[in-house]
């Protein structure tokens, strides 16, 4: 295969990593599987730039891509029903569709699991035609990243630690939506301080992200509950993996939600893939069965 490695230096643990020394085993182990591999580096703000033209070249079989889940969702978008395969080198701080692909955390794992893997088509959401690889979400999500990133930190450990500030700072005066919902074509309405969609079910016991990447349907996630203490559990639920068993939360999956809003704020109101993005009066929201090629791990257990 030939193969693009695009790494954003300035994404996650790579600001901190040897890139050459990087670039070096990345070229030594796609070799000796016999692979043509070439590497490029690029800053944040040239990254999406940079996808978007590997994306349109016809010579590659997968761009293979180093930084954290913004670097990934925006390549997943560049790729998605196209011919060229993604590849995941896992360096941001959650790495949750790495972690959906059973890719390695640890990049020279990642890299030797990666050299020796195979392509298979996954699935892949979008709300109103842009795709999205985790998951599309309105109300105490917005809030929480618009809090986020009023917070300054310089490492993974920063992230986080301000990620967790942020929850609290949100739930002080967290939000409830008005929103209409259809569901596979039923239609209710609902205020809720969260509604969260995910491109496939999340799994049980673990941070929130799918463990089949070939489910089949998208994840429904609605707060029914509006005081504190119980959407302070939900989100704890939600980050360990505990959500199941909150009966605050309503679960249920589909294959399409369409989602009204008739409330006055739109600007940064939602969240697509961890990135504010403006809230529309009607969103739609699809699945996309095995619409993107993925580079994966060949142990991974969804490839059986």
């Amino acid at each position: 295969m030939k193969i693009l490695a695009l790494l954003n230096r300035d994404g996650g643990s790579l600001k901190t990593t040897n890139l050459e020394q990087l670039a070096a085993l990345l070229h030594d182990e796609f070799q000796v599987h016999g692979h043509e591999l070439t590497v490029e580096s690029c800053s944040g703000e040239e990254i999406v730039a940079s996808i978007t033209k590997a994306a349109a070249r016809d010579d590659l079989d997968v761009l293979l891509v180093g930084g954290g889940d913004g670097t990934v969702s925006a390549a997943a978008e560049a790729l998605t029903d196209g011919r060229i395969a993604l590849g995941i080198l896992p360096a941001g701080t959650m790495n949750l569709f790495a972690r959906t692909l059973q890719i390695p955390l640890a990049l020279e794992q990642a890299v030797a699991a990666l050299a020796s893997g195979e392509i298979t088509a996954v699935d892949i959401a979008a709300v109103n035609g842009k795709p999205f690889v985790h998951q599309y979400a309105v109300g105490l999500h917005a809030r929480m990243v618009r809090m986020r990133k009023r917070i300054t930190y310089a490492s993974r450990i920063g992230k986080l630690i301000a990620t967790s500030r942020a929850v609290f700072m949100a739930l002080r005066r967290f939000p409830v939506v008005d929103l209409e919902l259809e569901i596979d074509g039923v239609v209710q309405r609902i205020t809720t301080p969260a509604v969260a969609i995910s491109n496939n079910l999340y799994g049980d016991g673990h941070i929130p992200y799918a463990d089949d990447p070939k489910g089949g349907e998208l994840g429904i996630y609605i707060c029914v509950d509006r005081d504190l203490r119980s959407v302070l559990k939900v989100a704890v639920d939600i980050m360990l993996g505990g959500w199941r068993q909150n009966s605050s939360l309503k679960v249920t999956t589909a294959q399409e939600v369409r989602i009204f809003y008739e409330g006055r704020h739109h600007h940064k109101r939602a969240v697509r893939d961890g990135e504010l993005v403006d809230i529309e009066p009607e969103m739609t929201v699809t699945l996309r069965p095995l619409g993107l090629s993925v580079l994966v791990p060949s142990d991974a257990t969804y490839l059986r």
